[in-house]
């Protein structure tokens, strides 16, 4: 089976408010088996637009993915991240070949 991953660009406005969606996210991302790769950290744009902070999540499944940006824990800590930053997202099946 496949994994998932959050591929996540996002441009932060109050690093302090912004904490606390990162302390809200904790509980969902453990229900649902994430595991960050990429969080933050020094990068390169040589094409395209880029944010200030990237993140990569992976997940057991595109399942759990889907099913953990669905739930009503996430989307609790998302209403805390929404006020404060701009965020390009997508969800992605991983290659299994």
């Amino acid at each position: 089976m496949a994994k998932g991953y959050w591929i996540g660009s996002v441009e932060v406005d109050d690093m302090e408010i912004y904490k606390k969606y990162i302390e809200a996210n904790a509980a969902p991302f453990a229900e649902y088996g994430a595991r960050f790769l990429v969080r933050a950290g020094q990068f390169t744009n040589p094409e395209g637009t880029a944010r200030s902070r990237n993140v990569v999540i992976e997940f057991p499944s595109y399942a759990a993915a889907l099913e953990c940006y669905d739930s009503a824990s996430y989307q609790a800590a998302k209403a805390i991240r929404t006020p404060v930053s701009v965020n390009n997202m997508v969800i992605v099946e991983g290659y299994d070949g």
